[in-house]
């Protein structure tokens, strides 16, 4: 018989994924619009006879804003980057918000493709000035960031391949796993391959399906960071959503650790 906590949980993780699939409905839409564009731009390049080069980032003006004035525009490749890390070892992520520092240590030699394309997006300043727009309280413990959007469905154009999926063991007979108080992993549509940019804090032991990719392990200070954060709720009292204490992302960097 199936405990009120067990189904609560499994509601939980359902909501979850289901959001997770609106958000590639929603990417999909995007990068058809942003083919349509690319297209008439490529019409009026050749029209007017000029040089045309794109830079790493596009966005609705010409000229990419500061990283102090606005959260950074979205890459306009489709593709993930050239590996550019040495894949082993470890890679630091210094996160500093306005609810404090939040660093975590990556694992270059499981998550290689993930540690790639954190440090590259970092690099860039694509997590600049960007807010941490989910946090769950609710059968699930986690504070979820990454999107330059704010709105769950923002991402970096291209997606990156799942790794380390067994590393938090094998799932059990509710074909979960524990996700551990410290873990940073990739949110993804649901569909395997599927990560982009989105990433999630937790800050609470959650149990959730082992299809998403755990890269990190928060230390002591920005997991309490995280944890005074979900203290606080979410917007309305709701038990996922907007944190009723906004979480943003100033600045972002990754160095070898």
């Amino acid at each position: 018989m199936v405990s009120s906590e067990q189904r609560r949980r499994q509601l939980a993780r359902e909501k979850f994924e289901r959001q997770q699939q609106r958000r590639e409905e929603a990417r999909r839409k995007a990068r058809r619009r942003n083919s349509v564009i690319a297209a008439a731009l490529a019409v009026v390049v050749a029209a007017g006879g000029a040089a045309f080069a794109t830079g790493a980032f596009s966005g609705d003006s010409k000229k990419k804003p500061a990283a102090s004035d606005s959260p950074s525009a979205q890459p306009s490749q489709s593709a993930e980057p050239k590996m550019a890390i040495e894949a082993k070892g470890t890679y630091d992520m210094a996160l500093k918000t306005n609810a404090g520092e939040i660093r975590f240590a990556m694992d270059a030699a499981k998550t290689p493709h993930t540690v790639n394309s954190f440090k590259y997006l970092a690099d860039k300043g694509f997590f600049n000035n960007t807010k941490c727009h989910r946090l769950t309280t609710q059968g699930i413990y986690v504070l979820q960031c990454g999107d330059p959007q704010g709105t769950g469905s923002g991402g970096p154009g291209y997606t990156i391949p799942d790794e380390n999926l067994t590393g938090l063991g094998k799932a059990g007979a509710d074909g979960t796993v524990t996700y551990p108080a410290g873990t940073v992993a990739m949110a993804n549509t649901g569909q395997a391959h599927s990560g982009g940019s989105q990433f999630f804090l937790v800050y609470k032991d959650s149990k959730l399906p082992p299809t998403y990719t755990p890269f990190g392990t928060i230390d002591a200070a920005g997991l309490k960071a995280v944890q005074d954060v979900a203290k606080e709720g979410v917007e309305g009292g709701a038990g996922d959503g907007a944190p009723k204490k906004a979480v943003t992302i100033q600045t972002a960097a990754v160095t070898k650790g």
